[in-house]
């Protein structure tokens, strides 16, 4: 067999893979895979660096199909390359619990980098990626030990260079020179509707020319030379590269290619066996694998990790060349945190004035950077408000790799995919900051974030009608109540400086899912933790800061943030009428959700009927808290522009507010009570 003709078999064993799955499961996209066989191949059999056994080796390239859909693709050449995807798996696409969803899930198969499908997504992560790999080249590499030296390619198509994301991210990318990028664009010219033309006619390499990006142009993608080649002068371009690679969508199918009906929906028996006969493959068997197409893939599969083997060897020398930086590496590959953290947090005096915990957040992150160099982050063009500086960093920048505050710019959608590509590379703790009212633009990010469990931190600065004088635009309401409710992410909103540090120690704690830190931009008061439990009580979602008054309490009242002062003056009012009030601040639900009942029923008693709660903002969801006699104050508005003060006092978010709603709470109750 001549190696043209032994190239031509394995390009269409994918191809029929993936098309022999999605007929099976009567569900999927076959059009990318049919069509972007041949491109993907040139980069797997040529150019990628992956070890099937070990598919989390820290010097691997990373493959993302930011084009989710085209899922069987990826399983493919997972299962044809040694992965631990066995041919029972593709033929169970699609099914429950099988290990081919419809989309790749990360976490949940072996090889799948990161959880696409949402378009533009990929393109981000793949970005955060980079700029990881950059950082921790420059962290760790040292004269004859490249131990950080790889590639971060994607597979991107129309959808995903239509939607802004990708314009943000592909920005940043280029005004970084990200040279260890390298996308192969998919351009069949097909979306759902129809022809591309429908909508999208720019120059698509202008553009990303203009972006600094590297652009190269390769007119039949089935020509795998001539791919191969491109991605070769791109990985030694200086910038980020983007290869356009002109394929033909659901290439092979007779009445299809070319047109969006080989996009979302099965060939059908007819159509898939015409493209069989078209390209010359046998009708029979479906999930065909010819003997020498498999040993041609494992031959890939035993390549890499023979590459694999002699990165090990290189670690070895390193590591008795450099003891400390090795030990750094493993340990933070491992995700542990260095001994003694927890002793360099900030404390914070007693304080009436205090300060805004966006400011006690802002000296916790500076407390903490020194011990914790995987600490990455910055924020989207608010760095003086968000208070994420670390002092004496200079920019991450072309010229400086060995830097780790990111200036993302105003661009809070490619920030957050970009946080999860920083994540999913492993090795570093990413942290971004905006205002929380602009987490809006950021939430598909979050979803995924939270969906595939990584550890990013959100520093949400200017929580509430506390921002007061900008006003209702920049005044989250409903945005508390919207991010409590994506499984997974853990919202903290602290109501002082030493609640913020304990906050932050949680957020870089938690290794399954993404933590939100809600901060104020208003000062708040220091709580004397004399008087007051010691703010460890965060790391358990709300706990008694203190009983007022003689006596099993009447009633509760509790808080989260910058309300817990208020609640604290409403409750002193009450005890000085002979009243026994409980005072709870109520941090994070999600924290105190985890905790067994025993401590929920200490911390709010089923028997203590009268509740009250306030937030400045939507009250949705605290009513499980208060329960069905209580009373919840919030916001079902939105904000005033005017000084945060005057805007608490318009609003009824005031200690007169609490004061007399648990007044009418208590009287409500014991009239049931008889």
């Amino acid at each position: 067999m001549t190696q043209s003709s032994l190239v031509d078999k394995a390009i269409n064993t994918i191809r029929f893979l993936a098309a022999d799955a999605i007929q099976k499961a009567n569900s999927g996209h076959p059009g990318l895979p049919m069509g972007a066989a041949a491109l993907t191949y040139a980069l797997w059999a040529d150019h990628l660096k992956f070890d099937p056994q070990s598919p989390a080796w820290s010097d691997r390239d990373r493959f993302v199909i930011s084009a989710g859909h085209g899922s069987m693709l990826l399983y493919a050449l997972l299962h044809l390359t040694g992965y631990d995807l066995p041919m029972e798996e593709l033929k169970r696409f699609r099914q429950l619990e099988s290990k081919t969803p419809g989309h790749p899930e990360y976490g949940h198969t072996f090889g799948v980098e990161t959880t696409t499908g949402p378009l533009g997504q990929g393109f981000g992560n793949g970005v955060g990626m980079a700029i990881a790999a950059e950082r921790m080249a420059a962290m760790y590499n040292r004269d004859g030990f490249p131990i950080v030296d790889h590639t971060i390619y994607a597979i991107v198509s129309d959808g995903d260079l239509m939607e802004g994301l990708s314009h943000e991210a592909a920005s940043l990318a280029g005004h970084l020179r990200l040279g260890r990028l390298v996308y192969l664009y998919d351009d069949n010219r097909i979306t759902i509707d129809g022809s591309t033309d429908l909508t999208y006619t720019e120059d698509r390499a202008a553009r990303f020319r203009a972006y600094d990006w590297h652009v190269l142009t390769i007119e039949d993608a089935n020509d795998v030379s001539a791919v191969s080649e491109a991605i070769a002068t791109a990985k030694v371009d200086p910038r980020p590269s983007l290869i356009i690679c002109r394929t033909h969508i659901g290439f092979g199918l007779p009445t299809k290619v070319d047109t969006a009906a080989a996009h979302g929906e099965p060939p059908g028996e007819e159509e898939l066996a015409g493209a069989k006969q078209n390209l010359g493959w046998p009708l029979e068997p479906s999930f065909l694998v010819p003997e020498e197409v498999a040993e041609h893939f494992r031959s890939m599969g035993n390549r890499g990790a023979e590459r694999h083997r002699e990165w090990e060897a290189l670690f070895k020398q390193y590591a008795q060349r450099f003891p400390d930086l090795a030990a750094q590496f493993r340990r933070t590959h491992e995700g542990s945190l260095p001994q003694g953290l927890r002793q360099v947090l900030p404390t914070f005096k007693p304080n009436a004035k205090g300060m805004a915990t966006r400011a006690s957040s802002g000296k916790t992150i500076n407390a903490l950077a020194p011990e914790l160099p995987e600490l990455i982050g910055g924020s989207a063009d608010l760095t003086g408000s968000n208070k994420t500086h670390i002092e004496n960093e200079l920019p991450f920048s072309s010229e400086n790799r060995n830097a780790r505050y990111i200036h993302f710019g105003i661009r809070e959608h490619a920030m957050a995919a970009i946080l999860n590509g920083i994540a999913l590379h492993g090795g570093l703790i990413p942290f971004g900051g905006t205002f929380l009212v602009f987490s809006d633009y950021m939430r598909p990010s979050m979803r995924l974030c939270a969906m595939m469990g990584l550890p990013v931190i959100y520093v949400l600065t200017h929580d509430s009608v506390g921002i007061g004088e900008d006003g209702p635009t920049h005044q989250p309401i409903e945005h508390l109540a919207s991010l409590r409710v994506i499984p997974n992410m853990t919202v903290i909103r602290p109501a002082d400086g030493n609640e913020t540090a304990m906050a932050w120690m949680t957020a870089l704690e938690r290794r399954t899912g993404p933590t939100v830190l809600a901060l104020t931009r208003q000062r708040v008061r220091e709580l004397d933790r004399n008087r007051f439990a010691s703010a460890e009580g965060l790391q358990r979602g709300a706990y008694v800061l203190a009983d007022l008054g003689s006596g099993e309490p009447e009633i509760l009242l509790m808080a989260s943030g910058s309300e817990v002062a208020l609640i604290i003056e409403a409750g002193e009012r009450l005890a000085s009428d002979g009243r026994s009030v409980r005072l709870v601040s109520f941090p994070s639900w999600s924290l105190f959700a985890e905790q067994d009942s025993t401590y929920q029923d200490q911390v709010l008693p089923p028997a203590l009927h009268a509740r009250v709660a306030i937030e400045a903002g939507s009250p949705q969801g605290w009513e499980r808290w208060v329960g069905e006699a209580g009373a919840v104050i919030g916001l079902q508005r939105y904000g005033v522009s005017a000084p945060y003060e005057e805007a608490y006092e318009h609003l009824g978010l005031t200690a007169e507010k609490i004061t007399s709603t648990a007044q009418q709470v208590l009287a409500r109750v014991k009239e049931e009570q008889g």
